[in-house]
């Protein structure tokens, strides 16, 4: 196996650290939460407690100014140990970083600090019913009254950490008629009237995942709760573009630390398992199989480190970044379907993690934009534009 360079001792520590806190805080509960279809609070709390929220952020606003690799190690430990209900990621790695790069000086110091303890949890609402993947045709409007503030309408679904979430970030039209190009980013709070939690959705996979419906009938929102203010208005699209590489990168590296943990399970299934007397692991079959998705998984990390380092650099462009997300993901559900037919019967019990983490692969060539579309960015960057 190629020896993995980004970390250093202080990151493999980190890790540690971050397994320990997974294996007591986590891990024993995540069955529970997914019969129950989120999470318990006091989970976000501890994590906060612990420093576990919103690293990256200054250390004014109560993160430890980390450099992503923190993130990247906590985003592989979550993956490896199949706590898939875990919405940190989006929380520290998504929804902070929009309010740090393009928030008013005032909405950071209200809201950072906050998300970095726990005290709020963050979601961002982009997907709506009849607008997934196509953000430019979004119907959810925000609309300005004479008085300067602003009537939010619409709904959002999909939506990751909904069902908890104390600030999203919407995705809305402050300008109807000007297409993506009048798109902005408004800042909702849980028990503003007019904003309401639909049900929790029930998912093939992610379970515990607390995934849920917004609904915004006449939200009032003043001109405090534009993202960035007026500077920002109608640069909403613009914003998710430029955060979307590393959106996506996450996904990789998610895919690729769960793609390493089946193949792990199932290296250690095959060779106590019997059948006809001998060991699964001792037909050819079996050997070639895992070795064939061993070879394409190490392939996977390279390239996947490689797009770390470049985040770090900030030097990750879109179309690469979307190279990362198909390209992982697909490979992703490629050894979790692999792995499940070495398992046999066994494989198909929700009790083994390989089930589990065969349904909570399937979304991610789904979410954070399908793969088909990662395909017509990729082809754009090639100059091969769609007539």
């Amino acid at each position: 196996m190629i020896e993995r360079t980004l970390f250093s001792s202080d990151h493999q520590a980190f890790r540690d650290s971050f397994r320990k806190f997974i294996d007591k805080e986590i891990a024993p509960f995540h069955a529970d939460w997914e019969d129950q279809g989120y999470v318990a609070r006091e989970v976000w709390n501890k994590a906060g407690e612990n420093g576990f929220l919103g690293m990256s952020m200054p250390e004014q606003y109560g993160g430890s100014e980390a450099d992503k690799l923190y993130s990247v190690i906590q985003f592989e430990e979550v993956a490896r140990a199949g706590c898939t209900g875990i919405g940190f990621s989006l929380h520290s790695e998504i929804v902070a970083p929009y309010i740090l790069h393009y928030g008013t000086p005032e909405q950071k110091a209200k809201y950072l600090p906050k998300l970095a303890t726990g005290e709020m949890i963050g979601a961002i609402a982009m997907s709506e019913p009849a607008a997934g993947s196509d953000l430019q045709g979004i119907k959810t409007t925000a609309i300005e009254q004479p008085d300067g503030s602003y009537l939010l309408n619409g709904s959002k679904t999909f939506i990751t950490n909904g069902w908890h979430a104390d600030l999203v970030i919407v995705v809305a039209k402050t300008n109807p008629a000007a297409g993506g190009k009048g798109t902005s980013l408004m800042l909702v709070e849980r028990g503003m009237p007019g904003f309401s939690v639909g049900k929790r959705l029930k998912k093939v996979g992610m379970k515990a995942q607390d995934t849920s419906e917004l609904f915004f009938d006449n939200v009032r929102l003043g001109p405090e709760h534009l993202l960035g203010g007026k500077a920002h208005e109608n640069r909403g699209f613009i914003c998710l573009m430029e955060q979307l590489p590393w959106e996506r990168l996450q996904i990789a590296i998610s895919a690729v630390a769960s793609a390493q943990a089946a193949i792990d399970w199932t290296v250690d299934y095959v060779k106590e398992r019997k059948v006809f007397g001998a060991p699964v692991a001792s037909f050819q079959n079996t050997r070639f199989t895992l070795a064939e998705l061993q070879t394409e998984v190490q392939v996977a990390q390279v390239f996947v480190d490689k797009c770390c380092e470049l985040i770090c650099q900030d030097k990750l462009d879109t179309a690469t970044a979307s190279m990362a997300k198909y390209w992982t993901t697909d490979l992703q559900c490629k050894v979790m379907d692999e792995c499940v037919q070495l398992f046999g019967g066994y494989g198909y019990m929700w009790e083994y993690p390989i089930a589990r983490a065969y349904a909570d692969a399937r979304v991610q060539r789904i979410y954070g934009g399908t793969n088909e579309i990662m395909k017509e960015v990729i082809t754009r960057a090639m100059g091969l534009a769609a007539k």
